[in-house]
């Protein structure tokens, strides 16, 4: 399976979903996955500011002078983590799969406009979650562009 995501239409909002395998158990990748320490290193604009509990905040900085809050819509350790961040709503799953796991990441948003650059960044930041997760070195690569130019192919979007 590719790493690329794909596009899905959700109750007339957009849907950008991913996959991606781990050797791993999905407690131990939940664990990484909700660390602030490691959230901070692959989640844009996140500070480390987490309350981790259903109806707990997440703390999000642009570094432009934005200043805004997640809140945390589902907690099931080793299995879901969502929030809603302003208007968008962010599932990510782990489910058992032979000798690891599957994180399926789900980003729903209104913005059609912003398909492709959702789509690319998003890439960009599983690609450092993964390496973190694998206890690789973090190296954001430097595809922004290419992979606009991919999900702007693949989706059939507009120029």
């Amino acid at each position: 399976m590719s790493d690329y995501g794909t596009l899905h239409e959700d109750n007339g909002r957009y849907a950008l979903r991913f996959e991606r395998y781990f050797p791993y158990s999905p407690g131990d990748v939940f664990q990484i996955v909700t660390n602030p320490d490691d959230f901070v290193q692959w989640y844009p604009f996140a500070t480390g500011e987490m309350d981790l509990r259903t109806g707990g905040k997440i703390a999000f900085d642009d570094g432009e002078g934005t200043v805004y809050e997640a809140v945390i819509t589902e907690l099931d350790e080793p299995h879901t983590f969502a929030f809603r961040e302003v208007d968008d709503y962010l599932q990510m799953s782990l489910q058992d799969e032979k000798e690891g796991c599957r994180l399926i990441f789900i980003h729903t948003f209104d913005d059609e406009d912003m398909i492709m650059y959702v789509a690319a960044g998003w890439h960009r930041c599983l690609d450092v979650l993964s390496q973190i997760i694998n206890g690789e070195p973090i190296e954001w690569k430097d595809n922004a562009v290419e992979l606009r130019e991919h999900y702007q192919k693949a989706f059939h979007l507009k120029e």
